[in-house]
């Protein structure tokens, strides 16, 4: 319960500061921002430390889920996503393309990026099969 007190206050003197930073940035006008930017770096560590909170809270809660639970299982998840990464990177070509502003998309670049897709493709095949496959499922019993 101590914890929870303790997030509380702490999201609380976050928002604050935002309001306070957002109000100063109202406060100061459209020009004169965009002239100086002044104002406005308050408010992005806000953001910052929100951001660092939350992703901190995220791996502790994702570490502690991993040793709480069966690690066997995780493992065989993590792999076969690895397994698919691998598989999506040989799949993807390597050809340097080029961009909206004039230059080259290096080979590595474009291999990457047709990984990512790949992956993509992949992995929302394997969502929509088992949903399909979970509906049929369901509909037999």
């Amino acid at each position: 319960m101590a914890l929870h007190k303790i997030l509380k206050i702490v999201a609380l003197l976050l928002s604050v500061a935002g309001i306070i930073f957002l109000a100063m940035i109202i406060a100061k006008g459209d020009t004169a921002i965009v002239e100086s930017g002044e104002g406005v770096d308050g408010f992005l560590y806000v953001a910052y430390i929100t951001f660092a909170i939350t992703v901190a809270f995220v791996l502790l809660f994702v570490i502690k889920g991993i040793f709480a639970g069966n690690i066997k299982n995780t493992l065989m998840s993590v792999g076969a996503f690895l397994l698919i990464v691998v598989i999506s990177y040989v799949l993807a070509d390597s050809n340097q393309l080029p961009t909206q502003d004039g230059g080259m998309l290096s080979e590595s670049g474009s291999k990457w990026v047709g990984t990512g897709l790949y992956a993509f493709y992949i992995l929302a095949i394997i969502a929509v099969g088992s949903m399909v496959f979970g509906g049929i499922k369901k509909v037999t019993k």
